[in-house]
């Protein structure tokens, strides 16, 4: 049957390279975070305050194209970074810090949750979980140029956010991916033991764990 899973966590913690590896493996589609031109970005760097808003809107606007591009297609299919995680996380956050004034952000939720409300969900969420020294170890050894001015408290924020996000989400299962523990792209063994607990959720198992003991066999 066909599938649809969204792969959920924060800045560097491997989301684009596990849904290669998994379309790799299962031989479904990948759906990566949309290539757009976002016009508000030069303006939003400029003056977060004035234009925060604005370019969360399009940014909204496009993860919502693209989730329906994906339950439309013929295959099963694997989205890098879910339309909650916009507003859950990073509008949320923008409003936290006073950058997204209340009004706007009350307009924003109003429009997210109304249109997700008639949206379908994912059938999975894979949501991966790491500490904050974790994710600065990876995105300093990827070493995009864009991202050498996150900080650990930034950081720090948004595992916060997403923590409290995928406490109370309940639209879809959800499997946690304890990604401290796990190497899936040094060692194989911890790859295939994601895609085993990948399958075990797709069909119906509630209970799907990593054991410590399971993962620890495998180092």
């Amino acid at each position: 049957m066909k599938k649809f899973v969204a792969v959920a966590g924060n800045i560097g913690v491997g989301k684009s390279t596990l849904v290669a590896l998994l379309c790799h493996r299962l031989g479904w589609q990948p759906f990566y975070e949309p290539v757009a031109e976002n016009p508000y970005l030069v303006d939003f760097y400029a003056d977060m305050r004035t234009w925060a808003f604005h370019s969360q809107i399009f940014f909204l606007t496009h993860r919502l194209r693209a989730h329906r591009q994906l339950l439309d297609h013929p295959t099963s299919a694997i989205q890098d970074r879910s339309v909650y995680e916009d507003a859950e996380i990073f509008a949320h956050n923008l409003y936290r810090q006073g950058l997204i004034h209340t009004r706007d952000y009350g307009t924003y939720r109003e429009l997210y949750e109304v249109l997700t409300e008639f949206l379908p969900p994912p059938d999975l969420v894979i949501y991966l979980r790491a500490s904050v020294p974790t994710l600065m170890a990876r995105i300093e050894r990827r070493g995009r140029d864009y991202e050498r001015q996150i900080t650990s408290m930034y950081l720090a924020q948004l595992n916060e956010l997403y923590e409290t996000w995928i406490a109370g989400f309940n639209l879809c299962p959800v499997l946690t991916v304890p990604s401290d523990d796990l190497d899936y792209v040094a060692n194989s063994g911890h790859f295939d033991l994601i895609v085993l607990k990948v399958q075990e959720k797709l069909t119906g198992k509630e209970e799907v764990v990593f054991n410590p003991e399971e993962m620890a066999r495998l180092r």
